[in-house]
Order: structure tokens, then sequence, then C-alpha cells
């Protein structure tokens, strides 16, 4: 009888402290899994910051050329270089789109054809320092 009393007490000794390395070791898995959803977030967050800027920039190229294509008699006066400042017919729409899209570059430039004028709309811009130039461009061409 004392011999199994005191094989048990043994065998009891052996496992003291398993229940406190599996907690450990769960608290670690979760720990990794946490900072993986961080991570994912964080990449989702960036991911959905680029594309409101391209969809900020698609929209201020369609309202340009809605103005362009009501005011026809005026269409060559909406050239601009990048870099350079705005005429006067494109300063509103200049000063909306730096607003929505903090630091862009814009550039518009007006091409006469055989019966039609073709605009081409270029807007870039940088999210991060680090990160490459984004571009929007469009080409579209206005019946005369």
């Amino acid at each position: 009888m004392k011999q199994l009393a005191l094989t048990t007490r043994r065998a009891a000794r052996r496992q003291g402290g398993i229940a406190l390395l599996e907690a450990l070791l769960a608290i670690v898995i979760l720990g990794i899994g946490l900072l993986g959803t961080i991570g994912l977030q964080a990449r989702a967050y960036s991911a959905l910051s680029d594309a409101s800027q391209r969809a900020e920039a698609t929209m201020a190229s369609e309202k340009l050329l809605g103005v362009m294509n009501a005011d026809l008699a005026n269409v060559f006066n909406y050239t601009m270089e990048e870099g350079k400042e705005a005429s006067d017919a494109l300063q509103p729409w200049a000063e909306e789109t730096r607003r929505y899209i903090p630091g862009a570059l814009l550039s518009v430039q007006v091409t006469p054809e055989a019966r039609r004028v073709r605009v081409d709309i270029s807007i870039r811009w940088q999210r991060k320092a680090a990160d490459d130039m984004n571009l929007h461009q469009v080409t579209s061409y206005i019946a005369n």
C-alpha cells in the first residue's frame, strides 16, 4: 500500500507545471494570431485609402469632362501643364481636386482633331513619401 501511494505522488510531481506550460503556449499562439489580425487590418486600411483616392480622381476627371462639354466655345482654355498654375477656367476644378487628393499633380491637354477635340487628363499623387506615384489618366473625345 505504501508503495502505491509513493508511486502516485511521484507521478503527480512529474506532472506538476504542465498546466502552466500549456497556458503559456496558448497565450503565445493567441498573441501571434492577434498580431496577424492587426497586420491584416493595417493592409486593409491602406488599400481602402488608395481606392478612395482613385475614386476621387475618377470623379474629378468625369466632372471636368462634363464642364468642358458644356463650355465647347472655350474648350481650349482648359489646358494646363503639370506643375503649372491653372487657368481661370480650370482654377475651381484644380482647387477642388487638390482638396480631395492632397498633393495632386494635375495635367490637362486639349488637342484639336478633324471633327472633334481630344482631351487628356492626368492626375498623379503619392499617398506616402516612400510609395510610388499613383497615376489616373483619362483620354476622351468631345465632338465639335
